[in-house]
């Protein structure tokens, strides 16, 4: 399998390269730059391109490691076993009726190979990515409560990406494929608004780009419009 771009996502040829040398390599693909650069939209274009199943796990400040493999939810079994039915007493004495299966063990049992993306990693605690590295490594888990090993039926191609918000472990690095997506230039940006506007008139493409890229070039500005923001003035413009 190899990822050649799609009609909906412009990739350069080192993105491509990335992508496919992720692939080659069987190792996690570490995708930084700018918000609104198309990190997260990579990961569904090269998924449904190859098509392979996507599965997405958004990590937020409060998001911790184990949630990806699995939760015991103890509250719920208690409630349970406070019912007088026999239903409820059966159901309690099979603790796998209250695990719940993370994004990365639906990941490792697919019946097929999947694409995972692990969107905005830098927003969870510095620990998050240390959390996960024996598992994207060695693709397995250990369940304590039902004394089980889950292991990959198939190694998923693993997406993750970075804001840059904050520094990710060094040990956590190494294990990556690393490639960061350079705001587009001009030509570049060309071809992503021709790909989602392909009958905009030349003149009112060429004053919006240069407006657009007027402001991204002000000294001082601490959020520089995205490429998606262009995309959504175009949209406001064209209506």
């Amino acid at each position: 399998m190899r990822f050649q771009g799609s009609d909906r996502y412009v990739a350069t040829p080192d993105l491509m390269l990335a992508v496919n040398a992720a692939l080659t390599l069987k190792r996690p693909l570490l995708v930084k730059g700018e918000p609104g650069t198309g990190k997260t939209m990579l990961a569904e274009e090269v998924a449904q391109a190859l098509n392979m199943p996507l599965l997405q796990w958004h990590v937020k400040s409060t998001t911790k490691a184990q949630q990806g493999l699995y939760e015991y939810d103890a509250v719920s079994r208690l409630r349970d076993s406070q019912l007088p039915d026999a239903e409820s007493a059966a159901k309690v004495r099979d603790i796998r009726n209250y695990i719940v299966q993370g994004v990365l063990w639906q990941a490792f049992t697919a019946e097929q190979p999947v694409a995972l993306l692990i969107d905005e990693i830098d927003k969870a605690d510095i620990e998050f990515p240390n959390d996960l590295l024996r598992e994207l490594d060695r693709m397995e888990f250990y369940v304590y409560e039902t004394r089980e090993m889950v292991r990959a039926k198939h190694r998923p191609l693993v997406f993750i990406t970075s804001n840059n918000e904050k520094e990710l472990p060094d040990a956590f690095l190494r294990r990556c494929f690393f490639h960061y997506i350079k705001f587009p230039d001009a030509e570049t940006m060309q071809s992503i608004v021709d790909v989602h506007f392909p009958g905009l008139k030349r003149e009112l493409l060429a004053r919006a780009m240069k407006t657009f890229f007027d402001i991204r070039g002000l000294p001082g500005l601490k959020k520089k419009p995205s490429t998606s923001e262009l995309l959504d003035w175009l949209k406001l413009l064209v209506a």
